[in-house]
């Protein structure tokens, strides 16, 4: 009990020092998406720069971020664990040597094969003159963003591993201020030299790029990490991390294949869905952020630990608990995304070129995607689980399952709902991997508390169900404000926010929640007098 107890501790209050920063990370991510509206809205620039980003993107999940950050974390830990800071700090430098060289290769070879790439990922956009080339020039720009943020994921790692959670998780904040500012800057440049304005946000995704790997750096040193060029392509645990990586590879690809048929489909539609989506799932993201990334990262050194120690028991307690945690945040945050989508839509972008159709559109699409959001965050925190018993083709396995569902979903919805089919199937194809990779992990680690999870659970509903009744009718006395100025919306839809929030909380607090008491209780005894 007692190493369920410090582990549930410890991993609330390190993805709590995560989602700290990741809310810096996430607000600044949605100014960057309100610039983007602001100065382009939903069509043809936009759709162009979304479709350019997501290619480089694309690759980082597939071999830099996802699969090389999971894989080297289980593999830095145990040598941390097992052996001495020498041949860990070696193990490190021959890894960002080889991911360095590797990803550079993998870039050029991307920016040779831009077109037909684009053109594969987004076929109809050949239907309106000058969106296919635009969409290449912007691909080529971005994709060495692949090499820098992969590079920053393993420094990540290597910090997080090392305890140090803050200032890996708010170097992102970095990539959006790169983006923003130096976007911004070169936007307003770019037409004196003849280049659309977009042009002037690709190059500053890069910058952000590099500004996600530097500002890690110093920590990093701080460590006592050297870096040493050396490339040993037979060395132990390098041959390991990428062996580790070949199933999540394969894993991911299947993600990867649902987001391009995403993306193929969402081409077809109107002009401005591909924009929509993309606008509906970064807003999403924020929550995604906060509880299921901050606990992913929070878990993963502390799940690899356990394993490296074989204490499975104590990998039981962490994963009930960090589930509980899952659901008591994104429930209700689905609930308040799906009732106040309007308004919150209206409020963050509909300014500059977004119009108030765009609103609309992008709302209804929010919904769809807030109805999958305690999956996508719960599965966050699943995946790393299967990586620490080393059982990684059960993810692959229920990846490429979501293609066949999201396929089949996607293909009898589209020709009536359009871009809203997206969002549906995301949702849908994320809730049954949700319950593969539960029922799979709970029979593979024979078993974990699952009283404890359905009772927190129920009090989770109830808490939620009061919040969301008290949305509902909340939003009437306050509708005029809702539709009104800038300032009467913000007050408006912060007051539903803030005072939504505070219902559930203290409801939750009457119900009793193991974590949340323990939280509390936290906090407490870092405030009393004594301490």
């Amino acid at each position: 009990m007692k190493n369920t107890e410090t582990t549930s501790g410890g991993i609330a209050r390190s993805a709590a020092t995560v989602g700290v920063a990741v809310l810096c990370s996430r607000i600044l991510g949605l100014i960057r998406e309100q610039v983007f509206a602001a100065m382009f809205g939903a069509g043809l620039a936009y759709d162009s720069f979304v479709v350019a980003f997501r290619i480089p993107n694309l690759l980082r999940d597939l071999f830099g971020e996802g699969a090389l950050s999971a894989a080297f974390v289980t593999v830095f830990a145990d040598y941390d664990t097992n052996r001495g800071k020498k041949d860990t700090w070696r193990l490190a430098s021959n890894v960002l040597t080889f991911f360095a060289i590797a990803l550079s290769l993998i870039s050029l070879i991307g920016i040779y094969l831009a077109e037909p790439v684009v053109a594969l990922l987004a076929p109809d956009f050949s239907l309106v003159a000058g969106k296919t080339a635009l969409t290449v020039q912007l691909t080529r720009i971005m994709l060495p963003f692949l090499v820098f943020i992969s590079l920053a994921a393993v420094v990540m790692g290597m910090l997080n591993t090392q305890g140090r959670f803050f200032v890996p998780a708010m170097a992102s904040s970095f990539f959006n201020l790169g983006s923003i500012i130096g976007g911004v800057g070169l936007a307003w440049l770019m037409p004196r030299f003849g280049q659309p304005a977009i042009v002037g946000m690709a190059c500053g995704t890069l910058i952000g790029g590099i500004m996600q790997l530097a500002v890690q750096l110093p920590a990093l040193a701080a460590t006592g990490f050297r870096f040493r060029p050396a490339l040993r392509l037979t060395d132990p645990g390098l041959v390991r991390i990428l062996l580790l990586m070949a199933p999540a590879t394969i894993g991911l690809s299947a993600t990867q294949i649902n987001i391009f048929i995403n993306t193929n489909f969402a081409s077809s539609c109107a002009e401005g869905s591909v924009s929509w989506l993309n606008y509906a799932f970064r807003l999403v993201q924020l929550p995604i952020g906060l509880f299921g990334v901050a606990l992913s990262i929070a878990m993963m050194p502390v799940l690899a630990r356990h394993a490296a120690n074989k204490d499975i028991g104590a990998m039981r307690g962490t994963l009930a608990s960090s589930l509980n945690i899952v659901f008591c945040l994104t429930l209700p945050a689905t609930a308040g995304l799906i009732l106040l989508a309007d308004p919150i839509i209206r409020l963050i972008f509909e300014h500059g070129a977004f119009t108030a159709a765009d609103t609309v559109a992008t709302a209804s699409t929010l919904s769809l995607y807030a109805i999958g959001l305690f999956a996508y965050s719960a599965n966050k925190v699943l995946v790393p689980a299967f990586y620490a018993i080393n059982r990684t083709r059960y993810p692959v396995i229920a990846s490429f399952l979501a293609i066949l569902f999201n396929i089949v979903i996607i293909t009898v919805t589209i020709d009536r709902f359009q871009h809203l089919a997206i969002a549906f199937s995301t949702s849908c194809t994320m809730l049954l991997n949700f319950v593969f990779l539960t029922t799979v992990l709970y029979w593979k680690m024979g078993g974990f508390n699952l009283g404890r999870l359905a009772t927190g659970l129920i009090k989770i509903l109830i808490a939620t169900a009061i919040m969301s009744l008290w949305l509902y009718l909340g939003r009437m006395p306050v509708t005029a404000w809702l539709v009104g100025n800038v300032f009467q919306q913000l007050v408006a839809t912060f007051s539903l926010i803030l005072s939504g929030t505070l219902i559930y909380g203290v409801m939750l607090f009457k119900l009793g929640m193991p974590e949340l008491d323990d939280a509390v209780a936290r906090i407490r005894s870092r405030l009393s007098p004594q301490n």
